[in-house]
C-alpha cells in the first residue's frame, strides 16, 4: 500500500476510556491515547462525538472543545505542533 495524503482520511472517529480512535477511509483503525490531547481527554462523552470532518477527512474539528486535529499527523505520530517543539 502507498502511503499517500489521499488514504489518510478519516472516516469515522470514537473513543473508549482511553483513545481516541479513528476509521480510515481505506480502511485502517487508528488509536492514539487521549492524554495526549489535553482538550479531549476530560472531555464528556457528549462533547466527544460532536465533531466535524473536514477537508474529506484530512481534519478533525471539535467546535465547543477549540480543538483541530490533522489526520496524517496522527498517522505519522505527530500529535501536535507547537512552538517549543518546533524549535527544538
Amino acid at each position: 500500500m502507498n502511503f499517500s495524503i489521499e488514504n489518510v482520511r478519516a472516516k469515522k472517529v470514537w473513543f473508549d476510556e482511553n483513545n481516541l480512535w479513528l476509521l480510515l477511509v481505506d480502511g485502517r483503525q487508528l488509536s492514539v491515547p487521549k492524554i495526549y490531547f489535553p482538550r479531549l481527554k476530560n472531555a464528556s462523552e457528549e462533547l466527544l462525538a460532536d465533531y466535524s470532518l473536514s477537508g474529506d477527512g484530512i481534519g478533525i474539528h471539535w467546535d465547543a472543545l477549540d480543538e483541530d486535529l490533522f489526520v496524517p499527523n496522527l498517522l505519522l505520530g505527530i500529535n501536535s505542533v507547537s512552538k517549543n517543539s518546533a524549535s527544538a
